[in-house]
């Protein structure tokens, strides 16, 4: 299908030599106005979903053939200040003015995104909102955004290491937490913790260490998971990356730390490999 609309398309459409969301949450676009379009004064994309439309600001500019480009950088999400797209796919055109004329053209997205190399990669989703938004095109080759709200998450927003203990900022994505606590869990062991709000929709934990002591010579793996009255229960999980090998960049340095009326142990937080946080605790060896 795409072979027999394409060619027939151009003419009328405005072609996309680059489209990509490279942040998660702006869509970047490079396209080429068909010639009977000319150099039109004015250009926005204007992105629809039902009744519901919104334009962006689009800039205009000649290339060196003298063939007419337009460049946007669209943001997503209400948010951050950008469009409020929600979950659902949303078309995306492009409206051109000269004067009082006005001009419609469909947005033809000839070849997908295509991951680039390197240590990093495109975001999956929104490090802000959590939402996911990918790049598709319908039947006749129309771009298009498939936009998708953010899975129920606790994500890690930052570790705290101390010879006096740690603790845990995260926040909640995707859903709500009322009255939440932290549950500790490892081997049949549960400890329960309560959180405190920082403001902005991040919570602290403090580890509760003086009650997670090693009961033996190997290390005892502890599980960490947000609850609520409301039946909620969500493990912590790793923050929202681009980094291809996060075990590697997002590692965490072990610890010494004596909690009150114990020996010393060793503390180490780490992610699994399916991105959830896990602290291991490690009896201290003796000296000698």
């Amino acid at each position: 299908m795409m072979g027999l609309f394409v060619p027939l398309r151009r003419r009328r459409t405005a072609a996309l030599r680059y489209a990509a969301i490279l942040d998660g949450q702006t869509v970047n676009l490079h396209a080429q106005l068909p010639p009977s379009a000319g150099m039109p004064e004015h250009a926005e994309v204007v992105l629809r979903r039902r009744r519901r439309t919104y334009p962006c600001e689009a800039h205009l500019h000649q290339g060196p053939a003298g063939e007419t480009l337009v460049d946007a950088a669209v943001l997503l999400g209400a948010e951050l200040g950008g469009v409020p797209v929600s979950g659902g796919r949303w078309r995306m055109t492009l409206r051109v003015r000269t004067g009082r004329r006005t001009r419609t053209l469909p947005l033809l997205l000839l070849d997908p995104p295509v991951p680039y190399a390197g240590p990093t990669k495109p975001m999956a989703a929104s490090p802000v909102t959590g939402d996911r938004h990918r790049l598709s095109r319908s039947f006749r080759g129309t771009a298009r955004i498939a936009s998708t709200a953010a899975q129920p998450a606790v994500e890690v927003a930052k570790v705290h290491l101390g010879h006096a203990g740690v603790s845990v900022d995260f926040r909640v994505l995707g859903t709500r937490a009322d009255a939440p606590w932290v549950e500790f869990v490892a081997s049949g062991r549960l400890v329960e913790q309560p959180v405190s709000a920082l403001g902005g929709g991040v919570f602290r934990v403090d580890v509760p260490l003086d009650r997670m002591p090693p009961r033996g010579s190997r290390p005892d793996h502890w599980e960490v998971r947000l609850r609520d009255g409301a039946g909620l229960s969500l493990r912590l999980g790793r923050r929202l990356h681009d980094v291809r090998n996060p075990r590697r960049v997002f590692a965490m340095r072990r610890l010494a730390v004596t909690p009150p009326g114990h020996s010393t142990m060793i503390v180490q937080p780490r992610y699994t490999p399916a991105g959830n946080l896990r602290m291991t605790c490690t009896r201290m060896p003796e000296a000698g």
